[in-house]
């Protein structure tokens, strides 16, 4: 193997199940989700000389797979029909909450999109607004209001032990 093959094996064995995990809470399905981390792995690769230098590299590749979900949702989106279901209903969310994986699909996109990478990515706000292509400020307004979102569907284990 040269270098750069072992490189990126590296950083993928590091990198996917974080990268799994995260694109699985916003997908809500699990092979969706292996499917569109594989691709975004396989374009990490195609283009690893610039994805490498990246400032988040695992950042970038959840990136490209939530923007495979969007192509993916707007080519299917004419020819399946729901037949009542949820596609996006909780099917195991990588050890996480049901209760806070369905809060954190009712938000708005851009607002899931900062709090997967700012809290479950543990991004800091310059590298989650250059991934999402928006101001530092503005990833703090969007954390700001999804977090109010989400502690007033969710309440804290203190609250409802102070209830009972």
């Amino acid at each position: 193997m040269t270098g750069k093959q072992l490189e990126f094996t590296s950083f993928y064995a590091a990198a996917r199940d974080d990268c799994l995990r995260v694109v699985l809470v916003t997908v809500g399905n699990r092979q969706l989700a292996e499917d569109l981390v594989a691709e975004s792995f396989t374009r990490a690769w195609a283009s690893w000389r610039t994805v490498r230098r990246h400032p988040a590299p695992r950042a970038w590749v959840v990136r490209t797979a939530l923007n495979l979900h969007v192509s993916w949702w707007r080519r299917r989106r004419r020819e399946t029909a729901l037949d009542g279901r949820d596609p996006a209903a909780p099917g195991g969310g990588g050890g996480l909450d049901g209760e806070l994986l369905a809060a954190v699909r009712q938000l708005p996109v851009r607002q899931q999109q900062v709090i997967i990478l700012r809290v479950f990515f543990d991004l800091d706000a310059r590298a989650t607004a250059q991934t999402l292509g928006i101001a530092p400020g503005t990833v703090g307004v969007h954390l700001h209001r999804a977090l109010a979102v989400l502690r007033a569907q969710i309440p804290s284990p203190a609250s409802q032990e102070a209830t009972e």
